[in-house]
């Protein structure tokens, strides 16, 4: 899913660093909602077209996350999340999953290893017709505590002055702590051994009326093991979406899902900020991977993970990226379809 003082000199920005820190902040691609800035100063717009790499974004894909793969499979939720929300997902029993793996990259063709932070997006549905979406990472924090921050790393990171990373980092000192676990967390061979974290603070509204303000993550069943990068890239530019087509083959995959309940005076708007290992945490259920579908032509194609199609008993909170990445997720998904044509694998338009 920290805060450091040092100054941005105490880093020496290499390129294999920048590789992972300007991939680790592609995985994240938010944008400010109409009316938060005047539009001459930032808009979906604008921030999305930030996002493209320099020959210009991949025509018929995802502005981010352009790599993936989809899956099948259910949530069984085992009762216990009704105490802190009446959403009907969290009432005992077993509801169906459909989600994407996913690269922060808009390169549908990068390869794997070259790509630090990995996706995990989901939808499940109840039969009342509710819907719950969310989009969740392997990092710890979010790289930057606003927007505005966000897209002026975007314009930092494509700059070619050789001195905007360095003025960046000095105006937004929350970022170092991202670029440590950019540098030195952990990888690993699998999107099954991964822990996918919301970031986002957004709020349970349980049958009182209550507010619980709430972060989630998905806990692997699986093992994690690390392994090192340059291991990795000798395993081939697609080797994620090879092994977790081979492992689920071989059994189903599963993840806990634990909730955890932010102490008076935590930060809920400031995804940078980590709340303290001492929280209480609830599982609330079972996410389990039965069946990888392709990413082409595949049920995945034609949907946005977008975190603010939330049931009855889930709501936003202070924190500004969910609507922020909602405007995003808009903007991306409308020039997609219009570019449908360029989409490989499909002669029927609009995904």
């Amino acid at each position: 899913m920290v805060q450091s003082p040092a100054s941005p000199n105490s880093f020496r920005l290499g390129p294999v660093l920048i590789i992972a820190a300007v991939v680790g902040i592609a995985a994240v691609a938010f944008a400010y909602t109409a009316g938060w800035l005047s539009p001459q100063r930032l808009t979906p717009k604008k921030l999305v077209a930030a996002l493209a790499p320099p020959g210009g974004p991949t025509l018929g894909h995802r502005r981010n996350h352009a790599k993936g793969i989809c899956f099948t499979g259910t949530f069984e939720a085992n009762g216990d999340g009704s105490s802190l929300s009446r959403a009907p997902v969290f009432a005992r029993g077993q509801y169906p999953v459909l989600g994407r793996f996913n690269l922060g990259t808009p390169d549908p063709d990068a390869a794997d290893a070259t790509v630090r932070v990995r996706g995990l997006g989901i939808s499940i549905k109840t039969p009342d017709g509710q819907e719950w979406r969310s989009a969740m990472i392997n990092a710890p924090i979010f790289p930057v505590s606003t927007p505005q921050g966000f897209y002026e790393l975007l314009t930092a990171s494509g700059s070619k002055n050789p001195d905007a990373m360095k003025k960046f980092i000095a105006a937004h000192p929350e970022f170092i702590t991202f670029l440590g676990w950019a540098k030195g967390g952990r990888w690993t061979g699998s999107y099954a051994e991964e822990r996918y974290n919301s970031l986002d603070s957004f709020l349970f509204v349980d049958g009182s009326g209550a507010t619980h303000p709430i972060r989630w993550s998905l806990i692997p069943a699986a093992q994690p093991v690390s392994v090192p990068p340059d291991e990795l890239a000798k395993r081939g530019p697609d080797f994620l979406e090879q092994e977790i087509t081979q492992r689920v083959a071989a059994g189903p995959q599963r993840w806990s899902l634990v909730v955890t309940e932010a102490n008076p005076g935590d930060s809920t708007a400031d995804p940078n900020k980590a709340w303290p290992a001492d929280r209480r945490t609830v599982e609330v259920g079972t996410l389990t991977v039965q069946q990888i579908e392709p990413e082409r032509d595949g049920p995945c194609l034609n949907i946005n993970f977008d975190p603010t199609v939330l049931p009855a008993g889930i709501t936003t909170s202070d924190d500004p990226f969910p609507a922020a990445r909602s405007a995003a997720y808009s903007r991306s998904y409308n020039s997609r379809t219009a570019e449908a044509s360029h989409y490989p694998g499909t002669d029927t338009g609009a995904r």
